[in-house]
């Protein structure tokens, strides 16, 4: 058994009472990346020096004092596109290969206050735009489920290195399903929190308006922990929430009686895999035993949520892209005979294919002459959709249905397909365009690979959902389901 099978709470009470070291939980992460990283390959860096220096740190510290970080001694990855002071943050992309940030992300020095210790930065689509982890500059992940699929993305690397044990848990971030699309892919917990909530000072920006941190962990009990560490107003962020921060625990009761859930129709309808929904219907009948009620609801302007997102999120990108010019940070372009000739050729050999789309997406939507007829439309159907979600939880306190339309597809299969790979966030991103909290929960296999249940709660009520994710979790077993490392 790996000492990452135990509990958050088992792992406190053995380095409470010396039975456990920071060191021990440390080299067993460096133990399970040694067997698996080759295959699956979730990570962009590994710092074991730092890790291992830190591990004796806090194994000092918990010596002097008997007070315990809630994250204390776990081993986690981050995502390549948190800055981390002194250790290279690439975004997965040429074009930052040597940056080496002078200030920390707010969230990353919020786990290591907790004690926690990141072991390397996981890989992602370059500048989080993808879906699949392919679009990374260095090399794609591999889904431990079956080694010849992707694993997700942009937040690949986070979700596959916890389905492979290699951490105990993980940053991602989420712009459009960024951290629930892996994890339904991969067989983990993953939790887009509410727009505000976690503060982005330090996430290098895709997409303001809709970037959000969250974790990916094994279970909903990790998730509830580390929402409680990262969770909070920041003054360094301006999009920084200042509200009351619960207990999350304490909503993880395990009790749901009387909760009602909406089920949309546009997220049961066509283009969803007929297993998918059969996982989703299931999943449903266990809420039913726990004492939930649920009904159809509608959505209406769900159609139109693809098509609104991948106007305004390359909207976004295309002006938060245009520091990378190689004059300030960065790699620089040579053999330029002037500037002008500098920036092109640095951003045409930097960026990657799928970035260069949307910058063009992006700056076509906003130039001149069309910014009405298609940005300001955009915001427009994003209000409409933000209305729908109002509306249901004007009745109803949860949205079910599934993360993702299908299970993970294979390696190649859409690469050069991008409306096909676009399509597969249909039921990510209104969340994102809401700003509402959503977390993706195993719902069982299919030929193998993992299916994912989403849920949706009203902004800033992580707690409900999270008990109701709870719930679900003790009444069933698919979060025990360990990823084999294997090929399919």
């Amino acid at each position: 058994m790996s000492l990452f099978d135990l509990s958050m709470t088992e792992i406190h009470t053995r380095l409470k009472n010396r039975d456990l070291t920071s060191t021990d939980l440390v080299e067993e992460s460096f133990k399970r990346i040694k067997e698996v990283e080759k295959e699956v390959q979730a990570f962009l860096l590994i710092d074991e020096e730092s890790a291992r220096n830190k591990a004796k740190q806090i194994d000092e510290e918990i010596k002097q004092s008997e007070e315990l970080g809630i994250l204390a001694g776990l081993p986690a990855g981050v995502k390549d596109n948190i800055v981390t002071e002194g250790v290279t943050t690439t975004c997965a992309s040429k074009i930052l290969a040597n940056y080496q940030p002078i200030y920390s992300a707010t969230v990353y020095k919020k786990i290591l206050a907790e004690q926690s210790i990141m072991v390397g930065k996981t890989n992602m689509d370059e500048f989080a735009m993808g879906s699949s982890t392919e679009h990374s500059a260095f090399h794609p992940t591999y889904n431990p489920w079956q080694l010849d699929h992707v694993p997700g993305g942009s937040s690949g690397g986070s979700a596959a290195a916890v389905a492979a044990g290699e951490v105990y848990y993980a940053l991602g971030s989420d712009t459009g399903g960024s951290i629930r699309q892996p994890a339904s892919f991969t067989g983990t917990v993953g939790l887009k929190p509410t727009y505000g909530l976690v503060s982005r000072f330090g996430l290098v920006a895709f997409a303001s308006s809709l970037d959000q941190i969250g974790p990916i962990t094994k279970n909903v009990e990790d998730a509830a922990y580390v929402l409680q560490a990262i969770a909070g107003y920041d003054p360094y962020d301006s999009t920084s929430a200042n509200v009351q921060i619960p207990n999350y625990l304490s909503a993880l009761t395990g009790e749901i009686k009387g909760l009602k859930i909406g089920v949309p129709k546009e997220y049961m309808g066509e283009g969803i895999e007929p297993k998918v929904k059969e996982k989703i219907l299931a999943a449903l009948k266990v809420f039913e035993g726990l004492g939930a009620t649920w009904e159809e609801v509608t959505l209406p302007h769900t159609e139109y949520a693809v098509a609104t997102y991948y106007i305004l999120a390359p909207s976004e990108a295309s002006s938060n892209l245009a520091r990378y010019d190689g004059v300030r940070y960065g790699v620089r372009a040579d053999s330029a005979e002037n500037l002008i000739e500098m920036y092109k050729k640095t951003r045409s050999e930097g960026f990657g294919s799928e970035v260069k789309r949307r910058i063009m997406l992006g700056t076509y939507a906003l130039s001149s002459g069309y910014y009405d007829a298609y940005y300001l439309k955009a915001q427009k159907a994003r209000t409409l959709i933000k209305q729908d979600f109002e509306n249901v939880f004007e009745k109803y306190d949860l949205i079910l249905g599934p993360t993702v339309p299908t299970t993970a597809f294979k390696i190649g299969e859409k690469i050069s397909d991008p409306l096909t790979m676009y399509i597969n966030d249909v039921l990510t991103v209104p969340v994102n365009l809401a700003g509402l909290p959503a977390i993706s929960i195993p719902a069982g296999l299919v030929d193998g690979l993992p299916v994912g249940l989403q849920l949706i709660g009203k902004h800033f009520d992580e707690s409900t959902i999270l008990k109701a994710a709870y719930a679900f979790e003790q009444y069933t077993e698919h979060h025990k389901l360990k990823a084999p490392v294997r090929r399919g």
